[in-house]
C-alpha cells in the first residue's frame, strides 16, 4: 500500500503525486470516481469502477449467460407485439 501526505489547495484541489498517477495509468482529462465511505475518501479510475461492477454482477449471473442478448430479445419481442 502506498501512502503520502498532501495538502488541500485553493478551490478544494488535490494534486495526485506523479508516482500515483503512473501506478494508476492516469492522464490529464481522465474520468475518476470519488467515493465517500465512513469518513474516508476513495478515488478510483472509471475502468476500475466498471471492473468492480462487472465482478458484482458475475456473482449472480451464470457463466455463459449474456444478459445483453436477453435484453435485446425482450425488446424485439415487445416491438413485434406493439
Amino acid at each position: 500500500m502506498m501512502s503520502e501526505k498532501t495538502k488541500l489547495g485553493p478551490g478544494g484541489r488535490i494534486v495526485i503525486p506523479a508516482d500515483y498517477r503512473k501506478a494508476l495509468g492516469l492522464k490529464p482529462g481522465d474520468d475518476l470516481i470519488l467515493i465517500l465511505d465512513e469518513g474516508e475518501l476513495r478515488l478510483m479510475t472509471l475502468r476500475r469502477a466498471i471492473e468492480r461492477a462487472q465482478a458484482i454482477v458475475r456473482r449472480y449471473v451464470p457463466e455463459g449467460r449474456l444478459l445483453s442478448e436477453e435484453l435485446l430479445e425482450e425488446r424485439r419481442e415487445e416491438a413485434a407485439r406493439g
